[in-house]
């Protein structure tokens, strides 16, 4: 008797099982991205974890220099001050950790932690601080440092803030853990961001606003009085990108309509958001 040939059905599914331990290993950064792509139509992976794998594979290109805060942008406070004098600026900026600078941004003495000093505050009277009981030590790294290896180096020091200095020793800027896992994540907001889901838009007063590089350019020109074209860009972002010639950094600056539009958060591949200092002549 004839033994009957197996159902097509089963044919396929065998073959389909020996065509996938055959399929040969992905040795290239798009040949993984493709196969992640193609788990992802799958739905062997959800929507949010497709782009958070990407990016964790991104962030090894990534450099220090390309997240930090900008030296000029850098909330900082002097030896100098009183305890008065600080907890303004600990305030209005809302910050946790800031460098504490003697006369020169150069000359950092130390990181000053917000609870450290509310904690100091609480057991003593006097006004004048004691900067070597407060300050915590600072952490110096090159603008060159790869984000993946700073992150693994936050981890091991449980570090949270980090001083970024070029090849002569200057100052240029900051980072914190928080820029190094919004590579990952994505932006991480708190109570002071804009919120995602009601608005574009956060009018602090008169002449300062913080805006989304999303924000359609024609809400730009009815917001701010401007006459901005749209036909070759859609947002403000795109504009911003546009007028550096490069992806945005933090801190950056350009003059639109006469208002001075200053990145405030920006990742490897374009500007988050936005503060629009209002000129006064407009």
């Amino acid at each position: 008797m004839r033994i009957r040939d197996q159902s097509p059905g089963l044919r396929g599914s065998l073959f389909s099982r020996l065509a996938y331990f055959l399929r040969p290993i992905p040795v290239t950064r798009e040949q993984l991205f493709d196969v992640l792509w193609r788990a992802r139509k799958r739905d062997l992976l959800d929507e949010d974890a497709l782009p958070m794998m990407q990016r964790i594979m991104q962030v090894s290109e990534l450099q220090v220099e390309q997240v930090m805060v900008a030296r000029a942008q850098m909330v900082t406070i002097d030896s100098s001050q009183t305890t008065e004098e600080i907890l303004p600026t600990i305030i209005d900026s809302a910050h946790s950790r800031f460098p504490v600078i003697d006369g020169d941004r150069d000359q950092i003495l130390g990181i000053l932690l917000a609870k450290d000093l509310l904690r100091y505050r609480s057991d003593r009277e006097e006004d004048r601080l004691s900067w070597e009981k407060l300050v915590r030590p600072a952490v110096f790294i090159p603008e060159s440092k790869r984000l993946n290896v700073l992150l693994q180096e936050f981890r091991n020091s449980r570090n949270h803030m980090a001083i970024v200095v070029d090849e002569y020793g200057g100052v240029i800027g900051l980072v914190t853990i928080e820029d190094v896992l919004e590579q990952i994540v994505g932006e991480i907001e708190d109570e002071t961001d804009i919120d995602e889901e009601s608005k574009m838009v956060l009018r602090r007063d008169e002449s300062d606003w913080v805006i989304k590089a999303e924000l359609p350019i024609s809400s730009f020109n009815h917001l701010f009085g401007a006459d901005l074209s749209d036909l070759d860009m859609d947002t403000v972002g795109g504009m911003v990108t546009d007028e550096l010639g490069h992806v945005p950094k933090r801190g950056e600056r350009v003059v639109l309509a006469g208002h001075e539009v200053e990145v405030l958060s920006a990742d490897g591949r374009r500007a988050r958001l936005l503060r629009v200092n209002v000129s006064s002549s407009s």
